[in-house]
């Protein structure tokens, strides 16, 4: 059996929280690859409201296994108080020990950074990710393993920031006092250390066994580290190959690809949008989409569908199927546009280019229609949203097999 994955192919927030927990209920496993707190996604079930973050969203699954693999950077404050929405969770609930730590320091790096930037802040959520991806690769980060013996790992991050004095007093952080810093330790320690494995092996036997296994990230692809608009990007490989080197398993590994995409564009932060709207239409997205970050609250930039960027992604991602969210967010507007280009010095272009600030968006115009909220059958959907889907396979060269019509899990169309 092969392991599906879920990956989001805009700026991260398409929508991929209802979708992986609509699919969860088929799987097994459900597996987290990459990424931190700075992700969010919120599911509606029966009404009711999930805001998840560290969490994998198949938890909405009494029978799934949840796994928060090793490419992760972990906040423990941040976990411990997201599982406190959940019960029973041992057996469930599996960390990786590999998976490395985002602790209280490194947020404040985070915003101290952001700050001397001034103008040419990146944008960031300021939760420490950038930061704790720092160290990793620096090879002077912590795993979560070492929360399994408290004391010694107080001891080295107090040594970090003996060794790194002069940095942290540039950025005016003190150095935790050493009783403090410890209790908080023993207070992680007792909270996750029931949780925490070797969750490699623990996917490589549910492959062996032919257990079905879902992968999700966090963010999209066009914040990805190496391929989105750098250094307007996430600290991370969001892209599906990043779900193989987050979880410690191997490209052969991998089954259906499944893009997320919402049916208009949302950035958050700083960085190029060539489709952005900044007029009345743009405010309708941001309104009737409720498009407010689920981690820090910020009101996203909204604009009309980049299909351009879509094609690009799904072809990095190798999508099989595009999964089309919040089409219902378009309903009444009295014509919808479609990013079929860009124009840039002068020249129509297809692609997406390293330096997507320098490109202008080139528009089709498709009638609007009135209603899609609660639609659950293709045929069903008016004739012009439709059009609008079929315009969105013809220039992305990908098939919309899943469309959501409204924030519930069951209204959803699945296309054969």
């Amino acid at each position: 059996m092969k392991a599906d994955v879920i990956v989001g192919i805009q700026w991260g927030d398409e929508g991929k929280g209802k979708i992986v927990d609509m699919l969860a209920q088929q799987y097994d496993v459900v597996c987290r690859s990459q990424g931190g707190h700075n992700a969010g996604h919120t599911i509606w079930v029966d009404g009711v409201r999930y805001a998840l973050h560290l969490v994998p969203s198949g938890i909405l699954n009494p029978k799934a296994i949840n796994i928060i693999g090793n490419g992760v950077v972990l906040s423990p404050e941040s976990l411990i108080k997201e599982m406190e929405q959940f019960s029973h969770l041992e057996g469930r609930l599996f960390i990786s020990d590999r998976a490395h730590l985002n602790l209280p320091y490194h947020a404040l790096i985070d915003q101290a950074k952001e700050k001397l930037k001034g103008v040419n802040a990146i944008g960031t959520t300021g939760k420490g990710i950038g930061p704790a991806y720092s160290d990793k690769i620096n090879r002077v980060g912590f795993r979560v393993g070492e929360l399994l013996n408290p004391k010694n790992l107080c001891d080295k991050i107090l040594e970090n920031f003996e060794q790194n004095r002069a940095i942290f007093d540039v950025l005016e952080i003190e150095t935790p006092k050493a009783q403090e810093l410890l209790e908080t330790l023993n207070g992680y320690s007792k909270e996750l250390s029931p949780f925490v494995t070797n969750t490699t092996n623990m996917i490589w036997k549910a492959l062996d066994e032919n257990k079905k296994i879902l992968l999700e990230g966090a963010q999209g692809t066009m914040l990805d580290i190496d391929h989105g608009t750098y250094p307007y990007v996430t600290s991370s490989s969001t892209v599906s190959a990043g779900a193989c080197t987050g979880l410690g398993i191997n490209p052969k590994d991998i089954g259906i690809v499944t893009g997320i995409t919402k049916a208009y564009c949302t950035r958050v932060g700083n960085g190029p949008f060539p489709s952005e709207d900044f007029g009345k239409e743009g405010d309708i997205m941001a309104e009737v989409g409720k498009e407010y970050g689920t981690t820090t609250g910020r009101r996203r930039r909204c604009g009309w569908f980049d299909a351009v960027a879509v094609k690009h992604a799904s072809r990095l991602n190798g999508c099989d199927q595009l999964a089309l969210m919040k089409l219902d967010v378009l309903d009444g507007f009295a014509k919808i546009k479609v990013c079929v280009a860009y124009e840039v010095d002068g020249q129509i272009i297809d692609y997406v280019p390293t330096a997507l600030e320098t490109a202008k968006a080139v528009y089709k115009e498709i009638d609007g229609w009135e209603s899609v909220v609660g639609i659950r059958e293709f045929d069903a959907l008016p004739e012009n949203a439709k059009k609008y889907i079929n315009t969105i396979e013809e220039v992305t060269g990908v098939k919309v097999g899943i469309v959501s019509t409204s924030p519930e899990r069951d209204d959803t169309i699945i296309r054969g």
